[in-house]
């Protein structure tokens, strides 16, 4: 499984079943599982989109994930059955950064 499926996988295992997860998203469950056992870089364009989309990310967080420049996100994955919008996501991760920044000064 190479790093991008890794990360994927993770996500999607955090909210639940990958067979419903794939329905909810309207792609075979076969479909998912090949993305995540042969590699994101062999399935279609599409249906990583579907994917990250439906996980809260986009596809370039995706990329700087699997090349460890981002933290993997998994907040998305914790609120089931609502949906990030990309603004969102960024202040998410800007209050995430501030309240690193408060612990750094604290220690």
């Amino acid at each position: 499984m190479d790093k991008k499926a890794e990360i994927l996988a993770d996500l999607i295992d955090k909210k639940g079943s990958r067979r419903a997860f794939a329905e909810e998203i309207g792609i075979p469950p076969t479909t998912l599982q090949s993305m995540l056992t042969r590699g994101v870089g062999r399935a279609s364009v599409d249906n990583v989109i579907k994917v990250c989309k439906a996980l809260g990310i986009t596809v370039e967080e995706l990329e700087e994930m699997a090349a460890g420049e981002k933290e993997v996100l998994t907040l998305a994955a914790h609120h089931d059955g609502e949906q990030w919008t990309e603004e969102e996501l960024e202040e998410i991760a800007k209050f995430k950064e501030f309240v690193r920044s408060k612990r750094k000064h604290q220690e």
